[in-house]
């Protein structure tokens, strides 16, 4: 079996990520110190327990999420779940490394990418802070069509708020920012979308909708970002020529 060292592996994610250039809301890279020599990754969403157990029973040297462990402005004690999460990675000398805002950004393997990969759309622009946003030409009668496609690609059912009745048209240019991008609603108006898709929705989403005339269609938080997170790890494996095994913790949210 083939393997890495620790360091050369960070540099790798580091070098096709590049988190330098992202004002994010936690630390990107290694966030938990295990073994110095990696041979099997284990790609997930979310540094959650399931994930970490199920790692360990796959006998993974180093774990590699989109949601970490380690959040601006979060409680530092290292207490409950989270000493219990730590205890769990310490113990069996695990690495983990998340990617935040660098992993919905990637042009190729990325959420935002991967999640156009899945629904067939092909951004040809980008909106929002950071440039994180994708717009993409489609052709749909009509923002329930589109809500079906998405429900239909992504294997679960999802929340259409529609314009009013005399501000229905059809969808010619779709926007979409995965996870808890409601804020990115107004951006995608400004950049001409005739319909907006991410993973949550607020209050205030479905008053713009019957306004504006847009569509907004939340799928999920977590099934708008379980595409990234593998992506990269495989392509990642594949190139350093470690092992990858993508585990899959459903999350209803």
């Amino acid at each position: 079996m083939s393997s890495i060292q620790r360091q050369e592996l960070l540099a790798v994610f580091d070098g096709l990520l590049q988190p330098a250039r992202f004002k994010d809301y936690g630390p990107n890279g290694l966030q938990v110190e295990g073994k110095d020599t990696v041979s099997r990754i284990v790609s997930g969403v979310t540094a959650s327990r399931a994930l970490i157990e199920a790692a360990i029973d796959a006998r993974a040297d180093a774990i590699f999420v989109h949601h970490g462990l380690f959040w601006r402005g979060q409680d530092g004690r290292v207490v409950g779940w989270m000493k219990q999460r730590l205890q769990l990675l310490l113990a069996h000398d695990i690495n983990l490394f998340a990617y935040h805002l660098p992993l919905d950004a990637h042009p190729e393997l990325g959420n935002n990418a991967q999640l156009g990969r899945v629904l067939g759309l092909a951004a040809d622009a980008r909106f929002g802070e950071q440039d994180l946003g994708c717009v993409a030409t489609a052709e749909f009668s009509d923002g329930q069509a589109l809500a079906d496609h998405v429900a239909a690609a992504l294997g679960r059912a999802v929340t259409l708020a529609q314009p009013e009745a005399g501000l229905r048209r059809p969808i010619r240019r779709v926007a979409w920012c995965t996870g808890g991008a409601q804020g990115y609603f107004e951006p995608a108006i400004a950049a001409g979308a005739d319909a907006f898709i991410t993973g949550e929705i607020s209050e205030p989403q479905a008053h713009l909708a019957r306004e504006t005339g847009v569509c907004f269609i939340a799928a999920g938080h977590h099934a708008t970002e379980r595409y990234g997170a593998p992506a990269v790890a495989a392509h990642v494996a594949q190139q350093a020529g470690v092992e990858h095994l993508f585990i899959e913790v459903d999350n209803p949210a």
